[in-house]
């Protein structure tokens, strides 16, 4: 079973609050998304650690409901 796009934002939102998210399905098949996700909790730390938030709020689906998930991070500029 595939995850939805809506899904992975909401889990994103739900774990960084202020994120500017957008979800993008590269197949069409619901298995393989890029995402793109702005947040001000990334301040300060390595694209790693950014990539390692964002897979923390998908609470263990990834790679298993969802097969591939391409993310760029970044803080907001200001």
């Amino acid at each position: 079973m595939a995850m939805d796009a809506r899904e992975i934002e909401r889990l994103i939102k739900e774990a960084l609050p202020d994120a500017k998210v957008e979800i993008r399905d590269l197949a069409g098949d619901g298995d393989h998304y890029a995402a793109t996700v702005v947040s001000s909790a990334f301040k300060g730390k390595t694209r790693v650690q950014q990539h390692q938030l964002v897979y923390g709020a998908l609470k263990g689906n990834m790679g298993g409901v969802l097969h591939a998930l391409a993310l760029t991070t970044s803080a907001p500029q200001e």
